[in-house]
């Protein structure tokens, strides 16, 4: 008996409201036989295979960079040589900021040598320490005592600083700084060889000494690198505390006395 579409349609949707939700084939199905033959496992999900292990970053060993500037030092023989040497030393990131390597001024065999503290603006523009504001005065200071970087024999003065580099915005250096220049300072005294070393401040007071406190130190002799040190108010501090001068006019005078002591030694 075939259905129109109205009997079919009908038929349908009394169905439906029996609660028929979906559409079943022409022949029954017992759901309660069993299969001729057991369905085939269903084959697991391969599990995710273990991440690869990182291989761990090769140990980098640390650099000694005081050792390395020892070695470097040491191995000059010479001033230029030693100025090469702090020039390929590559462990102080001062050097990547400066346009220049601030090395010395003046007669290196001078019987006096003075050391700063860094290079400020107009010495890392030049390449010679103590040319700025603070250089100018210190020129007057030792012009009034009858020396000068520009003289020769007794009365040639030799100076540097203890980084050769500037530090940025003009800060005082920090400890590793110093530490890993020191080295190439200490060969630098050795190789010049000056009678006298006069201390600028109190970074270099800390630097040679390995103390600070120039208002109590300066004017009175000790020593370092076995050598006679004078430390002396640096010239910078003057500008700003003028009435200083008194202070460093008397220990250019105590310097005068000295060396001429030692011409008779």
């Amino acid at each position: 008996m075939e259905l129109d579409f109205h009997t079919a349609r009908a038929l349908l949707d009394w169905q439906i409201e029996l609660g028929a939700d979906e559409a079943i084939g022409d022949v029954s199905v017992n759901r309660y036989d069993l299969p001729e033959s057991a369905p085939k496992p269903v084959a697991r999900r391969a599990a995710a295979a273990a991440p690869a292990p990182v291989a761990a970053p090769p140990v980098v060993e640390a650099v000694d960079a005081v050792a390395e500037a020892r070695h470097m030092a040491g191995a000059a023989t010479d001033l230029a040589g030693l100025q090469e040497a702090m020039a390929a030393f590559p462990h102080c990131d001062l050097k990547r900021g400066a346009r220049r390597l601030v090395f010395s001024d003046g007669d290196p065999a001078a019987r006096v040598m003075i050391i700063g503290e860094a290079p400020g603006r107009d010495e890392d523009i030049q390449g010679k320490p103590f040319v700025g504001r603070a250089g100018q005065l210190l020129d007057r200071m030792f012009d009034a005592i009858g020396m000068g970087r520009d003289r020769e024999g007794g009365a040639a003065l030799y100076i540097t600083n203890i980084l050769p580099w500037r530090p940025p915005q003009n800060r005082d250096p920090n400890p590793k700084e110093m530490a890993m220049m020191l080295p190439f300072v200490t060969r630098h005294v050795a190789l010049a060889a000056p009678d006298i070393l006069v201390l600028m401040g109190n970074i270099s007071c800390q630097g040679i000494l390995g103390r600070k406190g120039i208002t109590r130190m300066r004017g009175q002799w000790t020593e370092g690198l076995d050598k006679p040190v004078l430390p002396m108010f640096h010239p910078a501090y003057l500008l700003r505390n003028p009435v200083m001068k008194r202070e460093s006019w008397a220990d250019l005078l105590t310097l005068k006395v000295r060396l001429g002591e030692r011409e008779h030694i």
